[in-house]
C-alpha cells in the first residue's frame, strides 16, 4: 500500500484536537442520476445489507434490478423534501448548523485549538475529507462523533470501518477516540421530553405518543446487534422523564426495505390498526434520529399521516428532530467533553510553555539539518 505522506507539517508548529461529527448523508441532488451512485455505495455496504454467501447474487440484484428501478423513484422523494431546512438537503443543511452549534459550546472548555469537521458516511462531504480537513489543520487527536444516539452495525460500525479504511492509508496516525452510543445520556434524554412537552404545549396532548425508530433487518437482532434494546431503553427513559404510562406509549420500527422480516412492530402497519382499536388521536417522534432528513419528514409526516388518516385517524401530530436545538447541542457537547477528557489541549495545555516547547523543538529540527 503507498501511504499519505505528511507534506504540510513543519517542526515547531502547534497541534490541536479535532472533532469529527458524522451522520448517514444525502444525495447531491434530488435526481436520479444523483441518486444511482449515492444508492449504490449505501447498498454495496456490507454493513447495510449483510448479503447472502453467494454475495455475486446480491450485486446481480442491485446492479441488475434495484439501481434501474429506484434511483427515479428516490429522486421524487427527496425531490418533497429539498430546500425544507434551507438551500439543499435537509439533513446536510441542518447537520452542519449542529456541527457550528456544538463547536460554540466545546471551544470555551479547550485551552489549546480544538477543530471541527463535518463528515457524512454516503455522498459528501465524505468522512474522508472530513478527516483530511482535520489532518490539515494539524490535529494529531482525534475524537469521532456519530450522530446515531443508539448503537447498530448498519450506521455506527459503519462509520468505524470508514474512519479506519481513512486511516489505514495514512503515514501518521493521529489518537483516535470513537463514540459509540448515547442512547441514555442525560441530556438527550431531557432534550427529547423537552421537545414534546413544548409540542404538547401548543398543540395539546395525544391518546398516544408513538416513538418511531429506523428499523433493521430482525436477523441483526438476533445475530447480538444491541439497537432494538437500545431504542427500548431510550424511549423508557423519556416516557419516565415524561411520567407516561406503558399504556401511554408506543415503540414501532419504519424505513423496512426487501422481503425478509425486520424488526417489529412496524411503523406504517401501526398507522393502519390505531384507529381500529379507538386510538385517533396521536403524536410522533423519531428519537432514533439526530437531524430531520427524507425518513422523517417524508416518510412519518407525510406518509404514515396518510396511512393513519385513512384508517380513520383523525389528529395526527409529527413532532420534529432535536436538530440543531440549544439543549440537543448542549448535550451532544457534554458527549465531546465527557470523551475528550485528559487530552492535551483540553486540560493540562500552558500556553506559554507549549510555545516554549515547540520554538526548542524547531531550533533543534534546524540545528540537526531538518529542512521542515
Amino acid at each position: 500500500m503507498k501511504y499519505q505522506n505528511t507534506t504540510h507539517y513543519h517542526h515547531g508548529d502547534d497541534s490541536a484536537t479535532g472533532i469529527l461529527i458524522t451522520n448517514l448523508g444525502t444525495p447531491d441532488a434530488p435526481t436520479k442520476e444523483a441518486l444511482k451512485p449515492y444508492l449504490k455505495q449505501f447498498l454495496e455496504d456490507p454493513r447495510v445489507v449483510e448479503p447472502p454467501p453467494a454475495r455475486w447474487l446480491w450485486k446481480l440484484i442491485l446492479n441488475g434490478i434495484i439501481l434501474r428501478t429506484r434511483p427515479a423513484k428516490s429522486a421524487e422523494a427527496y425531490a418533497s423534501v429539498w430546500d425544507s431546512e434551507g438551500p439543499g438537503a435537509p439533513l446536510l443543511n441542518i447537520s452542519q448548523r449542529q456541527v457550528e452549534a456544538i463547536a460554540a459550546k466545546v471551544r470555551p472548555h479547550f485551552q489549546g485549538r480544538v477543530e471541527f469537521a463535518l463528515g457524512m458516511r454516503y455522498g459528501n462531504p465524505s468522512i474522508a475529507s472530513g478527516l483530511q480537513e482535520l489532518k490539515e489543520k494539524g490535529c494529531q487527536r482525534i475524537l469521532v462523533l456519530p450522530l446515531y444516539p443508539q448503537y447498530a452495525a448498519a450506521t455506527t460500525a459503519s462509520t468505524f470501518d470508514a474512519v479506519s479504511a481513512e486511516l489505514q492509508t495514512w503515514r501518521w496516525i493521529p489518537e483516535l477516540r470513537f463514540v459509540t452510543k448515547y442512547h441514555r445520556h442525560p441530556g438527550y434524554i431531557k432534550a427529547l421530553a423537552s421537545s414534546i412537552r413544548e409540542y404538547q404545549s401548543h398543540h395539546g396532548e395525544p391518546q398516544l405518543l408513538v416513538m418511531s425508530y429506523h428499523g433493521v433487518p430482525q436477523r441483526y437482532l438476533d445475530n447480538g446487534d444491541p439497537y432494538h434494546c437500545e431504542c427500548h431503553v431510550t424511549s423508557r427513559l423519556v416516557a419516565e422523564e415524561l411520567g407516561l404510562s406503558k399504556e401511554q406509549y408506543k415503540v414501532t420500527f419504519q424505513s423496512r426495505f426487501g422481503k425478509e422480516e425486520w424488526i417489529k412492530p412496524y411503523t406504517d402497519e401501526t398507522m393502519m390498526n390505531l384507529p381500529k382499536h379507538g386510538i385517533k388521536n396521536i403524536q410522533v417522534i423519531c428519537p432514533g434520529f439526530s437531524a430531520d432528513c427524507l425518513e422523517t419528514i417524508e416518510e412519518i409526516g407525510e406518509e404514515n399521516r396518510e396511512y393513519f388518516e385513512e384508517a380513520g385517524g383523525e389528529q395526527y401530530g409529527y413532532i420534529p428532530c432535536l436538530n440543531d436545538r440549544e439543549d440537543h447541542a448542549q448535550a451532544l457537547a457534554e458527549v465531546v467533553l465527557q470523551h475528550t477528557q485528559g487530552w492535551y489541549e483540553r486540560d493540562a495545555f500552558d500556553a506559554a510553555a507549549d510555545q516554549q516547547e515547540r520554538n526548542t523543538v524547531k531550533t533543534n529540527a534546524q540545528a540537526m539539518g531538518c529542512p521542515f
